[in-house]
């Protein structure tokens, strides 16, 4: 089992920036692949951004490339995004997957049905 806690969200301005963060437990950090999808009322969950175990690769979805930054940080089992130039088009609660495949290391993914656990969501609410 793997537990997360995300955090950060609010509401700001078009322009504005803000960071998320979402910690892991239960399991080795280190082995676990963390994506971070988001929904909107009324849509569908839609991928944002997604880390493999190794931080190496990153994968974004494009209206979110160059301005959103996805990170890990394994002595804190924590994954970022960081989101600046925020557009009220990115309101939507934010909520951080794991991958966790027992004797893998697993990657990064696009698709929510790779990710077996999930945090809670955090809002995040744009104003223009």
């Amino acid at each position: 089992q793997v537990q997360l806690v995300e955090s950060g969200g609010g509401l700001v301005q078009a322009g504005d920036s803000l960071r998320l963060s979402c910690v892991a437990s239960g399991r080795r950090f280190s082995t676990i692949a963390m994506g971070w999808f988001r929904q909107a009322p009324g849509e569908e969950r839609e991928f944002v951004a997604a880390i493999n175990w190794s931080g190496m690769i990153t994968y974004y979805e494009d209206s979110v490339k160059g301005r959103f930054i996805m990170s890990r940080d394994d002595a804190k089992n924590t994954v970022y995004l960081q989101m600046n130039n925020l557009k009220p088009e990115d309101t939507a609660v934010y909520s951080c997957g794991a991958r966790y495949l027992p004797g893998s290391y697993p990657g990064a993914s696009r698709f929510a049905y790779d990710y077996a656990y999930w945090g809670q969501g955090t809002q995040v609410t744009v104003s223009s």
